[in-house]
């Protein structure tokens, strides 16, 4: 990375004072697209490439009417990044994603409201088409993929109206989003994890066996990397309630051990079925996880 591109990187601070869900995801979108080289596949550049000939449902605006006062055909400007891919968000929205650490200023659900608005900039720059859906314990969410500007509006005000609350149901999601994503799209699933691997594996992998692409964002915030508790301590789950008594020797030896396996499993599942996996902290920038999205795409038109 050069120096230049190291300090265009975005604070998350920053980003979360803005309180601008398109100004948040236009800011950092920007910000990671500086330094990108334009790409031989479609993805990365606005440039023109081609036309091909309109058909019932293309935007209108990018009709080059110059070419039909001159044919009387009409025709659709193409252009490098128009990559004609379908998105599908699955944004987990359960109690745990409420949790943040102070000294940022923001939760998970706040860094994932940030990553999904970012992916619906990109998808109208790319003319993909995006949908989303949150859950929790149920469905708080669901809008289907669509291109047209007034839904990409919508998806701002959506994610902004979304509230963190309840359990994780990731059974109930995926099971729902089967009758749903019909034709082949990119799966992008966003949450801390807080689930059987197994279970959730199970379940995942008859989409990609659909030809579905997954893409797995697994989020933690810097407190729940490393415990600071210095004497025994009464825990509670935000999500079920239930207590549990731990002791400082337990967090000391067994939980960080314990939080890498099960990102590891994470991570070893995702791949598994072909899928790409990020593991990614709040305090991270946004701009850096979303060069490492444009290279996976890249690599996955």
């Amino acid at each position: 990375m050069t120096g230049y591109a190291r300090q265009r990187l975005i604070d998350p601070k920053v980003l979360g004072a803005l309180q601008n869900l398109e100004l948040i995801a236009r800011t950092a979108v920007e910000g990671a697209l500086i330094g990108l080289h334009r790409s031989n596949t479609f993805g990365f550049s606005p440039e023109f490439a081609e036309y091909r000939a309109y058909v019932p449902g293309d935007d209108l605006r990018h009709i080059d009417w110059n070419v039909f006062a001159r044919t009387d055909r009409t025709y659709i400007k193409r252009f490098f990044g128009d990559t004609n891919c379908q998105l599908i968000v699955l944004l987990d929205t359960s109690a745990s994603m409420g949790v943040g650490d102070p000294a940022l200023g923001l939760t998970k659900h706040d860094y994932a409201r940030f990553i999904a608005a970012a992916l619906v900039y990109l998808a109208a720059r790319q003319h993909d088409a995006i949908g989303i859906l949150g859950f929790n314990d149920q469905t708080s969410l669901y809008r289907p993929a669509q291109t047209h500007a007034a839904s990409t509006r919508r998806l701002y005000h959506d994610l902004d109206e979304l509230k963190p609350g309840g359990g994780t149901d990731w059974h109930h999601a995926l099971t729902q989003l089967q009758g749903l994503a019909t034709k082949r799209s990119l799966l992008v699933l966003i949450s801390d994890f807080y689930t059987d691997i197994d279970d959730l594996g199970n379940v995942l992998r008859g989409f990609a066996a659909q030809g579905h692409d997954l893409l797995v964002i697994h989020l933690l915030h810097p407190g729940e990397k490393e415990v600071s508790l210095q004497t025994g301590s009464t825990l509670k789950d935000v999500e079920t309630g239930q207590l549990m008594a731990v002791s400082s020797d337990e967090l000391r030896s067994d939980y960080k051990t314990r939080l890498e396996e099960h990102v590891h499993s994470l991570m070893r599942s995702t791949r598994g079925m072909g899928g790409h996996f990020m593991s990614l902290g709040t305090d991270q920038p946004l701009d850096l996880m979303l060069s490492e999205y444009l290279r996976f795409r890249a690599r996955h038109p």
